[in-house]
């Protein structure tokens, strides 16, 4: 028989619900307003408080959510633990902080990071990203409709912690008395933190470990030749030398274990998508006509984002390991082709 994921739980948490999962560790759901429709949120009892990792979406749902979750818990927030910088991670970690007294805890290179998004600071900024994408053959109809949507990463996260609790890779944070290693991976954001607690026999995995997904990787416009994609699968290998039998909590999808065939089933889905492009490469394409090999679905303005980022990605990926080039043409366009 085929190995497979286990999902040891059927049903979800409701909205404004929390559900235990093992000792000590209990799974919030909330809604998100794009296709990819919610996030998992944790709470971690620690000692007579309870620390929250992760903090949702900078919405008035995920508020009420929240009044509802810290109204029943009855005890004091310990800590904030935020994985990374994106809106539903970042979201309401300064609006909880201010409403509970807790301290946030992240790593350096994710708080740098969202505040240069928040303040769109050059090569983060809105305008950098579009001319990025116009460079890598996105056409003027899709250029516009993302420039025409402002700073959405600012809507997603209303206020900015300006003080923080950093951690490092190999870092051990203590919750409840069990200890809880700090595992740094790179290429879905700077860097991502997800949390290990050999203890439980559970990983906090962030974005970095999706059960149904592969978690998004894109290049920035401030470091247009870099490889998140290589530094991704790098790091996600790392997540093999845990025992199989770790409860993997993700940050999208259901709770699951045998993370070694999910590190696996991820590399293959890349190395899959970096030989469809290598074969759709044997005359020069830009990203932007390469989506469609990539993504042959409609894209709204939000997937096209990602999406470009990804192409780009992949497409990076391919020149570092010499399997194509890439050029400039006289219309300032890049293009790329199988090396010979």
């Amino acid at each position: 028989m085929k190995p497979q994921l286990e999902y040891p739980f059927d049903t979800l948490p409701a909205a404004g619900e929390t559900r235990q999962i093992a000792p000590g560790v209990h799974w919030i759901r909330m809604p998100l307003p794009f296709a990819l429709d919610h996030i998992n949120l944790w709470l971690i009892e620690d000692g007579d408080g309870m620390a929250i990792v992760d903090t949702g979406y900078g919405v008035d749902s995920s508020r009420e959510a929240w009044e509802a979750i810290l109204g029943k818990l009855d005890k004091p927030v310990t800590q904030i633990i935020v994985t990374h910088c994106h809106p539903d991670h970042l979201g309401l970690a300064q609006w909880l902080a201010e409403k509970t007294g807790a301290p946030i805890t992240m790593t350096l290179g994710e708080f740098l990071a969202g505040h240069a998004l928040w303040n769109q600071l050059p090569g983060y900024d809105v305008t950098s990203m579009v001319a990025q994408f116009r460079r890598h053959g996105l056409d003027d109809v899709r250029c516009e409709a993302l420039g025409g949507r402002g700073n959405a990463y600012k809507r997603g996260v209303p206020s900015l912690p300006a003080s923080y609790r950093r951690v490092i890779h190999g870092d051990v944070l203590s919750i409840g008395g069990r200890d809880w290693q700090i595992i740094v991976g790179h290429g879905h954001s700077p860097e991502h933190m997800a949390l290990h607690c050999e203890a439980a026999g559970i990983l906090i995995s962030g974005d970095m470990l999706l059960p149904r997904i592969s978690t998004n990787v894109s290049v920035f416009a401030a470091t247009p030749d870099d490889d998140p994609l290589g530094r991704f699968l790098d790091s996600i290998r790392s997540f093999k030398q845990l025992p199989v039998a770790t409860l993997v909590l993700p940050s999208h999808g259901k709770p699951f274990r045998n993370i070694g065939l999910r590190v696996d089933q991820l590399v293959e889905h890349h190395d899959a998508r970096c030989a469809e492009l290598l074969a759709a490469c044997t005359v020069p394409r830009n990203a932007g006509e390469l989506l469609s090999t990539l993504f042959p679905r409609e894209l709204d303005t939000h997937q096209v984002m990602f999406a470009m980022g990804e192409a780009i990605a992949h497409l990076n990926h391919l020149v570092r390991k010499r399997e194509v080039c890439g050029s400039v043409g006289d219309d300032d366009v890049i293009r790329f082709i199988k090396s010979n």
